[in-house]
């Protein structure tokens, strides 16, 4: 018997798909009497992905009418909506988006149902094959025999192995977002297809909200505000993705590093450095030449050809040679080393966007060496510098994803059975007793140990993955790591990998975008600007400004021959925080003019009221971490 034969009509509308027995279902298929049913609906995100690959399918079908010959490569759901990379016979623009836009809600309104067929491996593959479809061919290659389902909507029939919504008929609004380039199989290699991405609603009035915080995102979009606040910069004479951090940018990026150090210190961490290169024997060693060599940059390799370096793509095995470095005690432990260290990987040129995806970032890398039985206290103190920050930064919505092996492709990990037990085990249990909301997904772990990455919403709903604390009980096998027990015996630590930010360029796009461009007041990059109404008042503006640094209290004056009412905008639209106007009463009484970045004019000030009024609310914003 088929789901949707079992439920109400009125529930059968809001059902977009079902879970059996723990898995994502179609409601057209059949199941057995007995399983385990839950229902998802718009509000659940297993829901939105039937939605959302149903509408991929619908876009495919829209594409083949307007545009014969065209072939596809691939079209998942993802986490904003959809894409599908095709091959066309003419190149296309966002001109052209609204006319396939029309073709799919065309299609919606026909309710045409999605039907599931079963097919061995050479009838998908003569399939098409006399389709001449060679990137489907290709697909149907790496599956195996008995395994294959295509999924008709009409006339257009895809290899897909669901689910999907039961028809067409939920889809009432369709957006399609943009066009880009994409490698097909992400192989530079490869032909370029194009990439149509889009989203899709059950209500027009969902679309309408969407397209309102699309815009709003544009505006705070990082790239765009790194710009106008001259943070940072890029110059293809450098290199793609090696970003420049330009004067205020460089002074917010040491801000954060000395805010995260202070707390850092109060855990017992030390600070170490490690060079930028290591040699391919390290790396060979700890697994990342076989993870990451194909995205890690060319060898260097000494003039007498004899050592062979390469840019360091992780910072943990160096941190493994500095414990390494002497011997450990039981005693010794937990040995917790801290390091902002650079690392660099190879991206795609077409992949690169901004400072979310670059070829050489900063971590704010910190690698734990403890005992068995220290585990899980060492990772509930990591959780609490992680929240911490999240508090300081306003980061107020986030989950704590429990990333575990694939257990159906343990071959891509290292390590034992029984150490991947004892490390995941470690993690639930820790998330678990500090009261964190947690999901767990599965094959999301690192290739040496399961982690906890923290996924948070930005002020826009949008979910970014920052912090993230990993167990590892392989790295220590791998280098040989010991120490001597009570025992008087030699004995295996376990090693915590963590980064609260993760990479400090990401850190900062995401921050951007969050607050668009208006940073708490301690991070701010420019606190204070001073606006004397004319030249006359200049020196007085330079005495508040110099008075107001010696404060260490972030000043500069604005000294162009402007009237004041540009200046002001001009300054607001920089977002610093407070503008002081200097004039004539101001100087024989020697005060200031305030005006807060949001709030307007908040009257005179005496320049020691100003300072104290400042310094009381950067308190306010950093609070001890006991407090939290």
């Amino acid at each position: 018997m088929q789901i949707a034969e079992s439920i109400s009509p009125r529930l059968a509308q809001e059902v977009l798909s079902i879970g059996v027995n723990g898995s994502t279902w179609d409601l057209t298929r059949p199941i057995e009497q007995d399983a385990e049913i839950k229902l998802y609906k718009w509000e659940d995100e297993e829901g939105k992905h039937a939605f959302w690959h149903s509408s991929s399918h619908l876009l495919a079908a829209a594409l083949e009418q307007l545009y014969p010959g065209v072939k596809f490569g691939i079209g998942p759901a993802i986490e904003t909506g959809f894409y599908y990379d095709v091959d066309l016979p003419n190149p296309i623009t966002d001109t052209d988006l609204p006319v396939i836009e029309n073709k799919m809600m065309e299609l919606a309104r026909q309710k045409v149902p999605f039907v599931r067929t079963a097919v061995s491996k050479q009838q998908a593959m003569d399939t098409y094959r006399a389709k001449g479809d060679q990137y489907k061919t290709e697909l149907i290659g790496d599956l195996e025999d008995g395994t294959i389902t295509f999924y008709s909507n009409g006339d257009f029939t895809d290899l897909c192995r669901g689910p999907h919504l039961p028809s067409t008929a939920p889809i009432k609004a369709v957006k399609l977002t943009s066009i880009a380039g994409a490698y097909w199989r992400g192989n530079e290699k490869n032909k370029m297809l194009t990439r149509i991405y889009g989203v899709t609603f059950p209500k027009k009035s969902m679309l309408d909200e969407y397209l309102v915080m699309l815009e709003e995102a544009k505006k705070r979009d990082h790239r765009k505000l790194g710009k106008e606040l001259e943070l940072f910069c890029f110059s293809n004479r450098v290199g793609q993705g090696l970003p420049l951090w330009l004067p205020k940018g460089a002074a917010l990026r040491e801000r954060l590093e000395n805010f995260l150090k202070n707390v850092q210190k109060g855990y017992g961490y030390q600070q170490v450095i490690t060079p930028h290169i290591g040699m391919k024997e390290l790396y060979v060693t700890s697994g990342h030449y076989a993870k990451y060599g194909k995205d890690s940059f060319q060898p260097i390799h000494t003039p007498d050809e004899n050592e062979e370096f390469l840019l360091k793509p992780m910072n943990c095995p160096h941190h493994c040679e500095i414990y390494r470095s002497k011997p450990r005690s039981y005693r010794d432990l937990p040995v917790r080393f801290a390091e902002f260290g650079t690392v660099y990987r190879y991206e795609q040129s077409g992949e690169l966007h901004g400072l979310t995806r670059v070829r050489g970032f900063t971590q704010d890398d910190a690698h734990l060496f403890c005992r068995t039985d220290q585990l899980k206290d060492e990772f509930k103190k990591v959780i609490d510098i992680i929240l911490y920050v999240f508090k300081t930064l306003s980061f107020d919505e986030f989950i704590a994803q429990v990333s575990l092996r694939d257990p159906n492709d343990k071959e891509k990990y290292i390590g034992s059975d029984e150490n991947w037990e004892k490390a995941e085990s470690a993690i639930i249990e820790a998330a678990a007793e500090k009261g964190l909301k947690t999901i767990v997904e599965y094959g999301e772990a690192a290739f040496y140990g399961p982690k906890l990455d923290f996924m948070v919403k930005d002020a826009l709903g949008r979910k970014w993955q920052l912090g993230t604390i990993q167990v590892d009980y392989n790295l220590p096998e791998r280098f040989d790591l010991t120490y001597t027990g009570a025992d008087d015996k030699p004995h295996r630590p376990v090693m915590i990998h963590r980064a609260p930010f993760g990479s400090m360029e990401r850190f900062v796009a995401v921050l951007l975008e969050h607050t668009g461009g208006k940073f708490p007041l301690w991070l701010a990059p420019e606190q204070v600007v001073v606006l004397p109404i004319s030249e006359k008042f200049n020196d007085y503006a330079e005495e508040v400004s110099r008075k107001l640094n010696r404060c260490d209290i972030r000043a500069h004056v604005d000294s162009r021959n402007e009237k004041i009412g540009r200046k002001i905008r001009d300054n607001e639209l920089k977002r610093i925080p407070f503008l002081l106007i200097v004039g004539e009463k101001e100087l024989e009484n020697g005060t200031v003019s305030v005006r807060m970045q949001g709030e307007g004019d908040k009257g005179t000030m005496t320049l020691a009221d100003f300072t104290a009024m400042l310094s009381a609310l950067v308190a306010e914003e950093i609070k001890p971490i006991a407090e939290n």
